[in-house]
């Protein structure tokens, strides 16, 4: 048994934002086996705080050496994943996020035929290593009668993910490139759906626990079926936590880890909005007050704003102020900040990657 806060010390060394890093991005992208995705630079910081180097170009230069992608493997949302993940992730997961599309496909006027048109067009237009900005990729898809207006452009191309025919990879300007991606990643693992559904438990409670079920599968998007196989299949090589009646597993190893930074992860810490230390869970309640949770996502508008976290919960919001020589941090706490919180949030924005 344990407590809520032990529960978020826990999570911090597990996710590796306290403790010893991962040597290089891909590697910390693969312990992670996904990081949110949809805001690009936050994603970028969110790797590199988990690496030993700790930069953004090296994480940007993984996406384009191919041995990171960014697509939407997990509950249709965007994630970065290391580029050989990423087919069995599909697999497991994207054929139940296509179904609970359709609705929209019909309200956007997207048939199978226009699918079809719209894979042929991207396959002409990305074939033999070819790589495009998204507004070029659109744009072809204009010229052939696909109408890209309002967000059909987006959903196609959301589609197109899902079924493993493109993703996001090598960064140009500042922008990823739409790649095909049996080119990309030309040797994909393939792994029978047993077998995928017990690494991918596995692998979440290493890099998330202590988590629980309903974690999983929120997280995951999986069936109810699925999440209770995959369960099944990973349960003996995890630690069991209880905390309040309710059953949390991890890796075995996870305790050892935060014995030795302990001081560290109860230190203070800066997150970018959308990092994994809340999108990672479904309940949220060990690292942030119920009561302070429209201060994250105001409104309920699904923008997550950056975190300030200190003694293992999240105790305020920054923002980063100007450019240049006129760059400072703006930070917000729910209530008060101790000084030596205030002073370490100046400190840490500063070396910030």
């Amino acid at each position: 048994m344990t407590t809520l806060r032990e529960v978020s010390l826990l999570r911090l060394v597990a996710q590796r934002v306290a403790g010893p890093g991962l040597p290089t991005p891909p590697e910390a992208v693969r312990w992670m086996t996904a990081l949110q995705g949809q805001d690009y630079g936050g994603a970028l910081t969110s790797v590199a705080l988990r690496t030993e180097r700790g930069t953004r170009a090296d994480v940007e230069a993984a996406l384009s050496s191919g041995e990171v992608v960014r697509s939407w493997p997990m509950r249709g949302t965007l994630h970065l994943v290391a580029a050989h993940d990423l087919a069995w992730l599909l697999e497991l997961t994207a054929a139940r996020q296509v179904a609970a599309a359709a609705r929209r496909r019909a309200q956007l006027g997207i048939d199978e035929a226009a699918v079809r048109l719209a894979r042929e067009v991207a396959e002409g237009l990305l074939a033999g290593g070819r790589a495009v900005r998204r507004s070029d990729l659109m744009a072809a898809w204009d010229a052939h009668g696909v109408g890209t207006e309002g967000q059909r452009g987006y959903h196609l191309l959301w589609h197109l993910a899902q079924s493993g025919t493109v993703c996001l990879g090598p960064v140009r300007d500042g922008e990823q490139l739409v790649v095909l991606l049996g080119e990309w990643v030309p040797a994909p693992r393939r792994l029978a759906r047993e077998e995928a559904l017990r690494e991918l438990a596995v692998r979440y409670f290493r890099s998330h626990g202590p988590a629980t079920a309903k974690d999983l599968a929120r997280w995951t998007g999986l069936a109810a079926a699925d999440v209770k196989t995959a369960l099944a299949a990973a349960r003996p090589d995890l630690a069991r936590l209880e905390v309040d009646g309710v059953e949390h597993l991890m890796d075995p190893g996870t305790p050892d880890r935060l014995a030795s930074c302990r001081r560290e992860a109860l230190g203070v810490l800066l997150l970018p909005g959308f990092d994994e230390l809340l999108l990672g869970y479904g309940d949220r309640s060990a690292v942030l007050p119920a009561e302070f949770a429209d201060r994250i996502v105001p409104g309920g508008n699904g923008m997550f704003r950056p975190t300030v976290v200190s003694g293992g919960r999240v105790v305020g919001t920054w923002r980063t102020l100007g450019r240049g020589a006129q760059r400072r941090v703006e930070a917000t706490p729910f209530t008060f900040f101790a000084p030596r919180v205030a002073a370490a949030v100046e400190r840490l924005h500063a070396a910030l990657p």
